[in-house]
């Protein structure tokens, strides 16, 4: 008994130890060769070898880092920085030096994914709606743009959110998570008619296909076409709606 009770005490001891010094390891990125990993933590990016060992601080600023995303050859990457007040586009060296400011934006920027050839970085933002897509006017609701990866000109890809994007090889299509409205992306397995699905974008045809649609969605659409004429036939409009409404 006395041997359970030491046990059962540390285990207690172990995960209060874990709860009060929690490792805030995010953004987790392997390089294109999968020798490197970058993460952020505690606002700033660290990369690490995949094998393991001491990571190594690429940022040091006092502003807050996060997002870090490879260059297509392994030797820059791209993140989202506020030292300039809001969250900017920056790119540095992958082994971390002085990093070029990309964006200017009002608006805060974060960035997705380099284009296959390393010549753009695709971030998202909530800067303009297009006129012919303004479903949702809200700072919630981004859009995507691509910006050089050694400055210049920023141009609107899509009007709608396209969060987690990943190209093909030939960079002729991408892959990307919708966003409906304000799901909580931190809890876990939720289900509603708003959580979010992955969508394929051909970029020479502009013409996105939807790969998974959520089972809440399906689970709607059956109980409204097969379900709710049954259910209303059994019951009565008393039933249905309470006493003293008058179903006409």
């Amino acid at each position: 008994m006395k041997k359970i009770f030491a046990y059962l005490t540390l285990g207690f001891t172990t995960l209060t130890t874990y709860a009060a010094t929690p490792l805030w390891m995010r953004d987790i990125q392997i390089s294109p060769d999968g020798t490197e990993i970058v993460f952020c933590y505690k606002g700033d990016i660290y990369k690490v070898s995949a094998k393991g060992g001491t990571a190594t601080q690429l940022t040091t600023q006092e502003s807050y880092e996060s997002s870090p995303v490879w260059s297509p050859d392994g030797k820059q990457i791209a993140f989202a920085s506020d030292r300039q007040g809001n969250f900017d586009v920056f790119v540095m060296p992958s082994d971390g030096g002085a990093a070029q400011r990309l964006t200017t934006n009002s608006a805060g920027e974060i960035p997705s994914a380099f284009t296959p050839d390393g010549k753009y970085i695709l971030f998202s933002a909530a800067i303009q709606d297009p006129a012919g897509s303004a479903l949702f006017p809200s700072p919630a609701m981004t859009e995507l743009y691509k910006v050089p990866a050694t400055g210049g000109r920023t141009e609107q890809v899509l009007g709608t959110p396209a969060e987690a994007l990943c190209f093909d090889k030939t960079g002729d299509m991408f892959f990307y998570q919708d966003q409906k409205g304000f799901e909580d992306q931190w809890r876990k397995h939720h289900t509603s008619s708003i959580t979010r699905d992955i969508w394929m974008y051909d970029c020479r045809t502009e013409k996105h296909t939807t790969l998974t649609r959520h089972e809440a969605d399906q689970l709607q659409e059956f109980i409204h076409k097969e379900h709710l004429n049954a259910f209303m036939s059994m019951l009565s409009t008393t039933e249905v709606f309470g006493k003293g409404f008058n179903h006409a």
